[in-house]
């Protein structure tokens, strides 16, 4: 089976250097690597180029960054068009020491015709595994990054939280870094919502999921790496703000709860937005902050 792998790059050519040599040492599947490069700067974009040259991988750019989901749509579009069944979609800081990692991602979709996404273990740098995600909480859970703040330190290293990472199961939510999906799902739903910039892609995807009464997937048996750095993303307080806004989207057109539920969940959130502000500000500390 053909599978297209689609990476998305703004400024990151070395990461993807690096991701199409764990992608080449894949087994059992034939694959096609998509990277759709999304406005960055002249010198990285020219190396992208190069790079699919070399490499024989299909080179699409942007001509507008309009953030992650609209990206990694741009791949997926291209993708349906090509009568593919599923995709991968992956960060370019991804690595695959498993050389079977999508052949069994692959073969778990096949056995589970209502799954429409895949999601494997993921290991970030400190060790942190970051599937399966847990549902997103109501407006009554949204005050509860106040307990947190007493115990800063120890929420800094629960800022991902996950559940049973050891077995497979069906679950609520994986990580967006690194996914495999339906196709013809993606194309049903107008593939991923380009409303929100950047942060929220996974609960807003999990919540349609819910919605259709389709399913997601942890496979505990593929492991990747996540060879994210937050210090090296830029600027924490912009960062936080670009979660902010796409928080408020998600609440207000994806969340369950009742219209003053919402309300509640919206300024508590921008009370928790505003105080990590003051803190990264006066410490200027670019570590983890907790997000809820």
């Amino acid at each position: 089976m053909l599978i297209p792998i689609i990476l998305l790059n703004y400024n990151s050519s070395e990461d993807c250097r690096k991701c199409i040599g764990f992608l080449k040492r894949q087994q059992g599947v034939e694959l096609e690597i998509i990277i759709v490069d999304n406005c960055s700067q002249d010198e990285d974009r020219e190396q992208i180029r190069l790079l699919c040259r070399e490499h024989d991988c299909t080179f699409i750019p942007a001509y507008e960054n309009r953030g992650y989901n609209a990206g990694n749509n741009i791949g997926l579009r291209y993708a349906a068009t090509h009568n593919y069944k599923y995709a991968l979609i992956a960060n370019p800081d991804m690595e695959f020491p498993q050389t079977d990692y999508i052949a069994k991602m692959v073969d778990a979709m096949e056995k589970r015709p209502n799954v429409v996404v895949c999601g494997s273990d993921i290991v970030g740098p400190e060790g942190i595994h970051q599937n399966p995600m847990e549902r997103d909480g109501n407006w009554q859970s949204s005050v509860y990054w106040l307990f947190g703040m007493l115990k800063w330190k120890k929420s800094i290293n629960n800022s991902m939280p996950t559940i049973r990472f050891c077995n497979s199961q069906y679950c609520y939510k994986v990580s967006g870094c690194c996914l495999l999906v339906r196709i013809d799902y993606m194309r049903s739903i107008n593939y991923f919502d380009e409303n929100v910039f950047l942060y929220t892609e996974e609960a807003i995807l999990a919540k349609q999921i819910e919605r259709d009464n389709k399913q997601m997937y942890y496979l505990a048996e593929a492991r990747a790496i996540h060879r994210h750095i937050k210090s090296e993303k830029g600027d924490p307080i912009k960062h936080i703000r670009q979660w902010k806004k796409s928080r408020i989207y998600f609440i207000k057109y994806y969340s369950s709860d009742t219209c003053m539920g919402k309300q509640i969940s919206i300024i508590t959130m921008r009370l928790y937005v505003a105080i990590i502000t003051i803190i990264l500000r006066l410490k200027k500390d670019e570590r983890t902050y907790p997000i809820y």
